[in-house]
């Protein structure tokens, strides 16, 4: 009985903690398909990650507003993404390269500006207690969600959706898939490459107010630990299908929640290991999708890693 019990304690631990740290991944990685659907891939998501996260953090201690901390890290990361792209509209300029160095860019300056605002604290943001139903408190705060997450699983199914419906979408994945086919369209396809980097820009910059307002819920240099780069895995993984995205985003968040679940229930040997389960995950899936004979299935003709 009490192994069952245990059992059962582990899988809702799981289970929201899947809810909890998936949303920084599926914001980042909804971004970075739009960006990658127009045939540019944004390595710099990492550094707007880790900037929208100070950015958010500062505005909601010095307004006493996380909403405005939000949209604060999305004007944020929408500017690193207009830079982005502007930087890849010049000539013999690489995306990989120039993502690297946002990223460094990114992160050094969010380390910079972000250190008077260590020790503050800054107001989080809300969420949404679906477990009010079950007096058992694991399932509380299992179904406590936040509204982010929501607002993360609803954006995935409008953007599959406009992907296949809407004048944008079909507009972008012209150009992701033939910049000569866009062009002879009438398309310019610097400006739409330009407007989906800054709109990745966006979601990511988002998906960092989580972070440092909600889960964790704090501000410091290690917030981020990697999940822009691992949002570009999970990207090729779900194979720009945003849909697919969400779906990949609650696996990647429920393997970082392994660790603290066993911890919760009293396993206090070896469940460190199990914090690198997203890392791990993060390999297996490059090593699986990767082939030197063909190219990724579903991956954009124009997109630096299928050729």
């Amino acid at each position: 009985m009490s192994d069952q019990l245990g059992l059962w304690s582990v899988l809702i631990a799981v289970i929201g903690g899947a809810i909890r740290v998936s949303t920084p991944f599926l914001f980042v990685s909804l971004g970075e398909t739009i960006t990658e659907r127009s045939g540019r891939i944004n390595l710099g998501l990492e550094g707007t990650l880790v900037f929208g996260a100070m950015s958010a953090y500062a505005t909601a201690v010095l307004t006493d507003s996380p909403w405005a901390g939000v949209a604060v890290a999305g004007l944020a990361g929408g500017a690193f993404g207009l830079l982005h792209g502007f930087v890849c509209r010049l000539p013999r300029v690489n995306d990989v390269a120039v993502g690297i160095a946002l990223m460094l860019f990114g992160s050094g300056l969010a380390f910079f500006l972000g250190k008077p605002f260590i020790q503050p604290s800054a107001p989080p943001l809300p969420a949404i207690p679906f477990g009010f139903w079950s007096d058992l408190p694991q399932v509380q705060a299992a179904l406590r969600v936040n509204v982010l997450f929501l607002v993360g699983a609803a954006l995935s199914v409008l953007l599959w959706w406009a992907f296949r419906n809407t004048k944008a979408g079909l507009i972008v994945r012209v150009v992701g898939d033939s910049a000569d086919a866009a062009r002879a369209m009438g398309y310019d396809v610097d400006r739409v490459r330009l407007y989906a980097t800054a709109a990745g820009g966006v979601l990511a910059g988002i998906g960092g107010a989580y972070l440092s307002l909600y889960y964790p819920g704090s501000w410091n240099e290690g917030v981020s630990s990697g999940q822009g780069l691992m949002a570009v895995a999970l990207v090729i993984f779900a194979r720009w299908n945003p849909l697919a995205c969400f779906g990949a985003a609650l696996l990647f968040g429920g393997a970082g929640a392994l660790g603290p679940a066993l911890q919760s229930v009293g396993i206090s040997q070896g469940y460190y290991l199990f914090y690198a389960a997203p890392y791990v995950l993060t390999l297996a899936l490059l090593i699986a999708t990767s082939s030197t004979e063909r190219a990724l299935a579903g991956a954009p003709g124009e997109l630096s890693l299928s050729k």
